[in-house]
């Protein structure tokens, strides 16, 4: 099987994409952030080297000539890694000094509004190295020529791009030490959340296999403790039905050894008899006791059946069912029995009635319910089944009946009101009840009897 993830990784995985993320997108920022104030300084000192040669233009003999000042360079000495060009060119557009070729001013480029200056920065390629431009216009009013004479002065990228590369240096390395501190806040963090469940593992696991006591709840935080609620709830349930098994088990061993020894007793006792007729009589008498013993293991087994046909029904196994089907084919069954004893079995089902169960269980009820009420029935009395359209079932009989005092304990295992019966009878129909979400409850019957009746949370009735 493949090994579960770990949530302390999962967050730190999670956490450091996040972070990595944002290092990039803050890299890229920075960069651009500091490629455009890289040149915003370097555009002021190209400007300013533009103008000082500008200022050495003057005319001689007609023509124009330039004087280059050391300064116009020197500005770049001590802060620029790259390289400086310059090109000085005439009214005319003829070269006066500098270098050649220099890039001109793509068409369009507008004229910088930061400087109150006849200047356009633009970038460029020149010598096979990306370059900046600005290009300066001087108005040049001689009394032998009048015009604009034009100055370009490039500088290649590298101060530029240095400038920008540290800048984005500083940010990742700032944002990556952050990123590094908050991994490990959230590691710490994360693992001091983990203990408590690390020490609810270790109290869970050093358990004997009898301890169903509640989990500790110290310093279990807020989020954390529905999910120990939950596991004492679940705990306590599973302790109750342990409880109720042991009990059932120590009920029924009970149950059990006084008629097998009654049985024992019989059958010694009649070991010593060589009378035929008493012979006969312990032998009735024993088949008697062992159709006991096996109604009551049919009936332990029934219990036993129906812890499987709830969880069914629980994990969503129930099916559709027709109450008034169901009734017809137990009552069909049922008949000769009834009138072996001369009770009236009657059926009163109009239409279908349809319900979500588990057909056994159903079965099981139905069956119970019958038997219950020809026993108690006295011989020329009548019991009638009823299903109504509203998903009730009804089973009436002219018996006895139980006194109201006792209709509560009637669904206890092993509760006898008379000495009649193995006191499972309604048990398991209260425990088939349960399991279908079904209320059952105990009347007086119209001739004096008892009527239970059994409603259905979901039904559905349709029209014969």
């Amino acid at each position: 099987m493949p090994k579960p993830a770990s949530l302390r990784w999962r967050l730190l995985g999670n956490l450091a994409g996040l972070l990595i993320l944002l290092m990039l997108a803050s890299g890229l920022s920075a960069y651009w952030n500091g490629r455009m104030a890289a040149d915003t300084a370097y555009d002021r000192t190209l400007l300013a080297s533009a103008r000082t040669i500008s200022a050495g233009l003057f005319e001689q003999d007609g023509r124009l000539s330039l004087d280059v000042p050391y300064v116009a360079l020197d500005t770049f000495a001590y802060d620029s890694a790259g390289r400086i060009y310059y090109q000085v060119n005439g009214i005319d557009g003829q070269l006066i000094s500098g270098y050649e070729n220099l890039p001109a001013a793509p068409p369009g480029t507008p004229r910088t509004d930061a400087y109150p200056a006849l200047a356009k920065f633009y970038n460029g390629s020149y010598r096979g190295q990306d370059v900046r431009v600005v290009s300066l216009l001087k108005a040049v009013s001689e009394p032998s020529m009048n015009g604009m004479a034009e100055i370009r002065v490039a500088e290649t990228d590298d101060a530029r791009v240095n400038m920008a590369r540290d800048l984005m240096t500083d940010t990742l390395l700032r944002l990556g030490m952050l990123g590094g501190g908050a991994l490990l806040l959230v590691w710490i963090t994360v693992s001091g959340a983990l203990r408590p469940l690390e020490r609810l593992r270790r109290a869970v696991e050093e358990r004997r296999s009898d301890d169903l006591r509640p989990l500790p709840h110290d310093e279990v935080q807020r989020e954390l403790l529905p999910l120990v609620q939950s596991i004492d709830h679940f705990t306590e349930r599973l302790r109750l039905q342990f409880e109720r098994q042991s009990q059932f088990i120590a009920d029924a061993a009970h149950e059990l050894r006084t008629p097998l020894a009654a049985l024992k007793a019989r059958v010694e006792l009649s070991l010593r008899s060589n009378d035929p007729a008493e012979l006969k009589t312990a032998l009735a008498d024993g088949r008697d006791g062992i159709d006991r013993l096996t109604h009551l293991a049919n009936q332990l087994l029934s219990l036993a059946r129906i812890e499987n046909g709830a969880q069914a029904i629980a994990e969503g196994g129930a099916q559709q069912i027709d109450l008034s089907q169901l009734a017809r084919e137990l009552g069909m069954a049922m008949a000769p029995l009834a009138y072996g004893q001369g009770i009236e079995l009657a059926l009163e089902a109009e239409q279908p009635v349809y319900v979500r169960g588990e057909p056994t269980l159903l079965s099981e009820l139905l069956s119970n319910l019958l038997d219950n009420a020809l026993a108690h029935s006295p011989k020329g009395g009548g019991v009638v089944l009823r299903v109504l359209p509203e998903g009730v079932l009804e089973v009436e009989d002219e018996g006895p009946g139980i006194p109201e005092d006792a209709r509560e304990r009637v669904f206890q295992r092993f509760y006898r009101g008379s000495q009649q019966g193995t006191g499972l009878g309604l048990a398991i129909v209260g425990e088939i009840c349960r399991a279908h979400r079904a209320s059952i409850s105990l009347h007086d019957g119209a001739h004096g009897g008892l009527k239970v009746r059994v409603a259905f949370p979901e039904h559905e009735s349709l029209a014969l």
